[in-house]
């Protein structure tokens, strides 16, 4: 009896065995297994950190990871960005060089880890310090001649510098600079501050509060000096066919002097040019002219101004009609035949070039080389031999050519 029992427990525990098996390799084949990198990086998160101490050195802001799961799990994994994470724990850690493990966690089931790129990380900690640096003024450059400037405010005297002791221990000033090279109008704006070193290279890597600065300085126009506007006088008109499209001076603002501020004071809001000759013009200017000015007024700087005036032809466009079509590339034993046998042609480019352009100028061709008896539609050639000229259209803009064989000469006898 007991054998009896025994068999039959032996019996029904290998069935079982059997068809978890089968169950097994069922759900596997339907769902398999697959090894892959994680798609995305993901980013180290420290936790534990002493609220004293800083991280610093050139820790590695993200790992690979690579994972063993199903592929339906696959799916979950990549619908969730958050559902991997890498955890640099630094509870109990002090000052000084670590290598720690990453812990990787992972929401969903079942996952194995794999592979983590980089496994450990080497972790340096420092103490977070705290200093107070007065905050210094540069001012560099001077303004435009006859300018200048007043006492300059800062809006800020102290600035906190904060970060590891290593590099805060580096900064020696903390400042703000502004430039006035050339300034005419007064400075007020926000620059940023920045922390240097003993040897005036920037210290990176910590933390300014603030951050920027607002700094006012005035910058005045001294008596007897003042900005004037350029204006160019032109005299006469360009060459029939052209056109003035633009005129540039430089500089299009002058500073004028005179010991006299009254003098200076009472010019009008422009200083007029010499008199830029344009008659009969057909190219670009590109000249320097003197200034009008009144006996005890000066220019600062070069008396002349750079002109440049562009001047290009006026574009247009005329029609040749009933143009003759000629045929190129057809051998002997063919004659052919065309309709229509002329055409009218568009042609586009600078006024004076049209006004010169005859029927003698333009070549219009079919080109049957290489084809074959029948009916053929060929678009024309336009040859045009004056430059700068372009072909805007043909009409028609294709013709029908026939070509046929000649009849074999008749022997004679």
């Amino acid at each position: 009896m007991l054998t009896h029992i025994a068999d039959n427990l032996r019996l029904f525990l290998w069935a079982l065995a059997l068809a978890l098996a089968v169950w097994l390799a069922a759900v596997i084949s339907s769902d398999p297994d697959e090894v892959r990198i994680y798609p995305a990086p993901i980013n180290i998160q420290i936790v534990g950190q002493d609220s004293g101490l800083i991280v610093t050195g050139n820790m590695p802001k993200q790992v690979e990871i690579t994972l063993r799961a199903p592929r339906s799990v696959w799916d979950q994994l990549t619908a969730k960005p958050d559902s991997v994470r890498a955890i640099l724990d630094l509870s109990g850690q002090k000052q000084g060089e670590h290598q720690l493990d990453l812990q990787i966690q992972v929401d969903e089931r079942p996952v194995q880890t794999m592979k983590v790129n980089p496994a450990s990380i080497s972790v340096t900690l420092e103490p977070l310090v705290t200093q107070t640096f007065p905050l210094k003024l540069d001012v560099t450059g001077k303004p435009a001649v006859g300018y200048q400037a007043g006492s300059p405010a800062v809006d800020a005297e102290q600035v906190v510098v904060r970060g590891a002791k290593s590099l805060v221990s580096r900064v020696k000033q903390v400042n703000v600079s502004v430039n006035l090279d050339g300034a005419r109008e007064g400075i007020s704006a926000s620059v940023p501050i920045i922390a240097t070193d003993e040897a005036g290279r920037v210290v990176n890597g910590i933390n300014l509060q603030p951050e920027t600065a607002r700094v006012t300085l005035p910058i005045n126009q001294e008596s007897g000096f003042r900005d004037m506007a350029v204006k160019v006088v032109v005299r006469g008109q360009v060459s029939d066919g052209y056109r003035l499209n633009n005129i540039t001076v430089s500089p299009p603002v002058v500073t004028v002097y005179s010991s006299d501020p009254e003098l200076v004071n009472s010019l009008p809001g422009a200083v007029e040019t010499q008199p830029l000759d344009l008659h009969n013009v057909n190219s670009n200017i590109n000249t320097h002219l003197g200034l009008n000015l009144p006996s005890g007024v000066s220019v600062i700087g070069d008396p002349n101004v750079t002109i440049q005036a562009d001047i290009s032809a006026i574009e247009s466009s005329l029609t040749l009609s009933g143009e003759q079509v000629e045929i190129t590339g057809l051998p002997g034993n063919m004659s052919a035949q065309i309709s229509p046998t002329t055409v009218d042609v568009i042609i586009s480019g600078p006024l004076p070039l049209l006004n010169t352009l005859t029927h003698q100028d333009v070549r219009i061709t079919v080109d049957v080389t290489g084809l074959g008896e029948g009916t053929h539609q060929l678009t024309p050639t336009v040859q045009i031999l004056i430059s700068n000229l372009q072909v805007e259209s043909i009409l028609p803009e294709t013709v029908e050519v026939i070509l046929t064989s000649n009849p074999s000469p008749t022997p004679v006898h």
